[in-house]
């Protein structure tokens, strides 16, 4: 066979595989006979891709189902325990860890306050989490198939973090780091991609073919997706809407711009308009409880400090359903937690400044995946990658 029908032949092989194995991840159970009339493949390739799959462990039968006639139909099942895989929200103040199986369900998760930013002792902690979720996996034939970690922060196409405001770091190539240490493939992703690609797969994006992630913590990220697919930009660090200017001569920020969107409307400046007022001492992870403990209580200085919060971060919505007319606006990330005192403030903005064109066209709702949308969204690319290492999924993120 010459070489080039033999690359064909195993392109079809490859795309053959994929579709039976998509069929059963999606419908299984699911017998043979299923297989081949939703594919549209043959009995004969059906069988011979499913056996691939099973000897690889990403399959396995279940046992048979009822018959109306003949030979009972043995069912076929995902293997999600084939292996696991580690997602990262690395925030400014706080680090979240996630380990799932290969569906993208949660097995353990922890949570630790950062109480510094400074790059070694982050890593220290970045690796005693990744390590104690290592030693909670349960065995599996794959072990754990990567590591996907969210920054705050705008990352290349090759995963170096170029430039992190809040973390104040640069040109750092955080994969390099992770994968020397652990042997295990990493991905490094901008946190509010990682959320957004989270929410599409998991929470209230989903089916939504446009819509914007604002992941709302100490700084603001947006994660863009356009007809499911994420959009990045042509070097890969679009969507860094918390540094849009909403006061041409306000506060400097650690972008070198000035009056920034996230200087507004952030974690950030919640914490710093609390402390302005004394009710904090200043900003810490801790801090964030607190105020939300004072929320629920009814404390009326916070009350107004939300108040301006939400309508500040109504006016950058404003700007953002101006220029894409997604289908969605999600708030995401720790923020989501005050939806309760934000909510009107936010809309009162939209209402007032957008048109009735925008209104009608454009939802907001609040992240129902809280914590997890990062994680899961970092978790799932990773879980992705490695399906796509075996032949049985493109590395499209969709």
């Amino acid at each position: 066979m010459k070489s080039s029908q033999k690359g064909s032949h195993n392109l079809v092989k490859q795309m053959n595989k994929t579709t039976v194995f998509e069929t059963i991840r999606n419908k299984g159970p699911i017998s043979r006979a299923q297989i081949s009339k939703t594919s549209g493949l043959n009995k004969a390739t059906v069988s011979t891709m499913v056996s691939e799959l099973i000897n690889t462990f990403f399959v396995y039968e279940i046992g048979e189902a009822k018959s109306s006639g003949g030979r009972k139909p043995v069912m076929l099942h995902f293997n999600h325990h084939a292996g696991y895989s580690i997602g990262i929200d690395l925030g400014v103040n706080y680090i979240f860890g996630i380990l799932t199986d290969l569906s993208g369900n949660i097995i353990e998760s922890t949570l630790i306050n950062l109480p510094s930013t400074e790059f070694n002792r982050v890593i220290d902690q970045l690796n005693d989490i990744i390590h104690s979720l290592i030693d909670k996996a349960p065995k599996s034939p794959y072990g754990i198939v990567g590591i996907g970690i969210g920054v705050p922060g705008q990352i290349d196409q090759d995963g170096v973090i170029l430039f992190a405001p809040n973390l104040n770091w640069s040109k750092t190539n955080l994969k390099k780091i992770v994968e020397d240490k652990f042997h295990i493939p990493t991905k490094i992703e901008n946190e509010a991609n990682a959320g957004a690609h989270g929410e599409q797969l998991h929470g209230v994006g989903k089916d939504i073919s446009d819509q914007i992630y604002l992941s709302i913590g100490i700084g603001i990220g947006t994660g863009i997706i356009i007809n499911h697919q994420l959009y990045k930009g042509a070097s890969g660090i679009a969507g860094e809407m918390g540094h849009i200017t909403i006061d041409a001569n306000g506060r400097k920020c650690s972008c070198g711009s000035r009056g920034c969107w996230e200087l507004y409307a952030s974690e950030g400046a919640l914490l710093q308009a609390a402390a302005n007022e004394s009710i904090i001492q200043k900003n810490q992870a801790a801090d964030f409880d607190f105020l939300l403990e004072q929320a629920k209580e009814g404390n009326p200085v916070v009350l107004q400090l939300l108040n301006t919060l939400g309508e500040n971060i109504g006016i950058g919505i404003v700007t953002i359903i101006n220029t894409f007319n997604p289908g969605v606006v999600i708030i995401g990330n720790r923020m989501a937690q005050f939806e309760n005192w934000i909510t009107n403030p936010i809309e009162r903005i939209l209402e007032e400044r957008l048109s009735d064109n925008h209104k009608r066209n454009t939802e907001l709702r609040f992240s129902m995946l809280g914590n997890h949308s990062i994680s899961l969204g970092a978790n799932s690319f990773v879980i992705t990658d490695f399906l796509a290492r075996h032949k049985i999924q493109n590395g499209n993120y969709h």
